[in-house]
């Protein structure tokens, strides 16, 4: 018993250090409107369960100056996001 409960303390420890994590929930919402240059997107999304937020428009920064190529106002996409250095931000596409 005392070796079981040895290696299930290591394998949580092993998973913790590794960085991995769980996966986001991707979120449906509407392209409102791209802003390039500054690397941001609004979008009129729905609840966003992963933060806790409700459906609404808002602002996001995107993870990836990138992702801006697969956008275009009032494109209807999949995202997830979270807080990067206290900021929401678009974290993932499809």
């Amino acid at each position: 018993m005392k070796i079981r409960t040895i290696l299930s303390a290591a394998a949580i420890a092993s998973f913790a250090l590794s960085g991995a994590s769980w996966a986001a929930t991707f979120t449906k919402a509407t392209v409102k409107k791209i802003d390039e240059k500054a690397g941001k997107v609004t979008l009129i999304h729905e609840e966003l369960v992963d933060l806790e937020m409700p459906a609404m428009t808002m602002v996001f920064v995107l993870g990836d100056a990138a992702m801006a190529e697969q956008l275009e106002v009032g494109k209807e996409i999949e995202f997830t996001a979270d807080r990067v250095n206290g900021k929401l931000t678009v974290t993932a596409l499809k």
